[in-house]
């Protein structure tokens, strides 16, 4: 007779595994509560203390640590170790069926102790799975009840565990250790006061979530995954309600467009397109910021991603999609504010959506788009995002940094020419310099109130960054606000700059050349402040 070993926190399923096993002539030995679990269904159990000769002591937290359990399942098929297994009487175990204590739904309660988390750190379950899972040339190890139906039939049907099987469960096992494992010293750190934002070692640990199509092209392969780890879920967490599946450029223009949408307190709405804002505008009311962000360049708005940080209504959901709101409304006010009547406006399509929620006829019209993929992130704004970090790969490594959610308020700003800016110039200086916290350098924002008129990103220049978005803004760049994510290095792009009929100019200062660009400015009488923190986004 073969024998298994049974010993479990997670009781689901379990009889049925049980009975699969006796059926293909396996002795059962459990411990405690899974003993329990196994003769309440009339299967026969032995206890391990009866074949250890030794209770299980200190409340439970020694049960299966013995040599005759260890040694029946690290013994190899060899003739040395079988002989002195027989030598010691100890029987070999084929079969280790184990889950561990929930730690992280212990650690998940609000009022968790130190003392109550501690007892629930699993040992001697992990020393099985560990032991079971080194032997997987004679042992079978599972963790997981999802595991325990195919299981099942692959005992009733075989009468054994097939070594492919046995490799699988052996690799998933060690995973979960390590999971279990990277969860432990995490928590612990978090309560012992350690700081982890950066610390000495990062455990990553990154769960698939979904297969992609491809990568950024077609011709690379391409998948999503999940931080374990992660102080917030972002865009793992969110819900789709409808459309196509998503490609991996959608999840790089959703996770930019929640960004910036959920930075701002009013109502938000991003137009996004390659992770850059063509248009952002904060508003009294959702249907006003989305006129004024689509109407900053509804041209490159053309298959773009949309952020909205409030719930979406009906009314919205027609907007978003309506051809005759875009050719009627939109393109007529972007056309007489910027004054350029040649560029080709094609057609409201966006790619998706993602929102905090929708009205029930909001998501009744945007399921009429059959391909718009419509995110729900119901926790839009956790404050636990103030304690994320960003991790990039290079090759042979990783960067990883704190997320940039710091804006200076105007309280603190610096202001560094004669002119002294305005109220309504503060407030527009304070929403574009938020805004070009999102752009990717070098980055320059052209703002009105608090709606972006135009943006110029990712140049290798900043001052043809600052005629991109001059470009874009048309007439509107007269009485607009400035904002740059650096330093202007020289005078010329705080000049051209000017130039565009900019009227306020924020940036964070710090050039060697700092009084030659505040010259420029106080020569045009134009307010200039600092705020003394870039804000580079490569």
């Amino acid at each position: 007779m073969k024998r298994a070993i049974f010993s479990v926190a997670d009781k689901t399923g379990i009889v049925g595994l049980g009975e699969a096993a006796v059926e293909a002539s396996f002795e059962i030995l459990s411990t405690g509560g899974t003993a329990r679990t196994l003769r309440q269904a009339h299967l026969p159990v032995t206890d391990v203390s009866d074949v250890t000769g030794f209770p299980e002591i200190l409340g439970g937290r020694v049960k299966t640590l013995h040599p005759l359990i260890h040694g029946g399942i690290l013994a190899r098929p060899t003739p040395e170790h079988l002989a002195e297994l027989e030598r010691l009487g100890i029987a070999p175990i084929h079969l280790v069926v184990c889950n561990l204590y929930p730690f992280e739904a212990t650690i998940a309660a609000p009022d968790v102790t130190v003392e109550k988390a501690v007892e629930d750190i699993d040992i001697g379950g992990v020393t099985l799975l560990r032991a079971a899972a080194k032997n997987f040339e004679r042992v079978a190890v599972v963790c997981d009840p999802a595991d325990y139906e195919a299981l099942t039939e692959e005992l009733r049907r075989k009468g054994h565990i097939a070594l492919e099987t046995r490799r699988r469960l052996a690799l998933k096992a060690f995973r979960h250790t390590a999971h279990y494992d990277a969860a432990i010293q995490g928590w612990l750190a978090r309560a012992f006061g350690e700081d982890e934002t950066l610390p000495e070692t990062i455990h990553l640990e990154l769960a698939k979530e979904q297969p992609l199509r491809y990568g950024e092209n077609p011709h690379q392969r391409g998948a999503f995954y999940r931080l374990v780890q992660a102080v917030e879920p972002g865009l793992a967490g969110a819900v789709q309600l409808h459309g196509r599946e998503l490609s991996y450029n959608n999840i790089l223009d959703l996770t930019a467009a929640l960004e910036m949408a959920r930075d701002f307190e009013e109502p938000t709405i991003a137009v996004v397109k390659h992770s850059n804002p063509c248009g952002i505008a904060s508003a009294p009311n959702i249907l006003r910021a989305l006129a004024d962000a689509w109407a900053c360049d509804p041209m490159s708005a053309f298959g773009s991603v949309i952020g909205v940080n409030r719930p979406v209504t009906a009314e919205l959901a027609r907007r978003l999609t309506s051809n005759d709101y875009l050719r009627t409304v939109i393109v007529p006010r972007y056309r007489a504010e910027s004054g350029d009547e040649e560029a080709v406006v094609l057609a409201a399509f966006i790619e998706a959506t993602i929102a905090p929620d929708y009205e029930p006829q909001a998501l009744e019209i945007l399921k009429r788009k059959r391909n718009l993929r419509v995110m729900q992130l119901k926790d839009f704004a956790p404050e636990s995002r103030f304690r994320s970090v960003e991790v990039r790969t290079v090759p042979g490594g990783a960067l990883v940094q704190q997320t940039d959610r710091v804006t200076v308020p105007p309280a603190e700003y610096r202001v560094v020419t004669r002119a002294q800016p305005t109220p309504e110039q503060l407030r527009g200086l304070a929403f574009a310099d938020r805004v070009a916290r999102h752009v990717r350098s070098n980055a320059i924002v052209l703002a009105k109130g608090t709606a972006s008129v135009g943006i110029g990103a990712g140049q290798m220049s900043r001052f043809d960054s600052t005629l991109i978005a001059a470009r874009k803004a048309g007439k509107r760049s007269q009485g607009a606000v400035l904002a740059s994510d650096a330093m202007f290095p020289a005078a010329d792009g705080v000049l051209a700059a000017i130039e565009t009929g900019a009227e306020a100019i924020i940036q964070p200062g710090g050039s060697i050349r700092d009084q030659e660009v505040i010259a420029a400015a106080d020569g045009a009488g134009v307010p200039m402040v600092f705020t003394g923190m870039r804000h580079f986004r490569h």
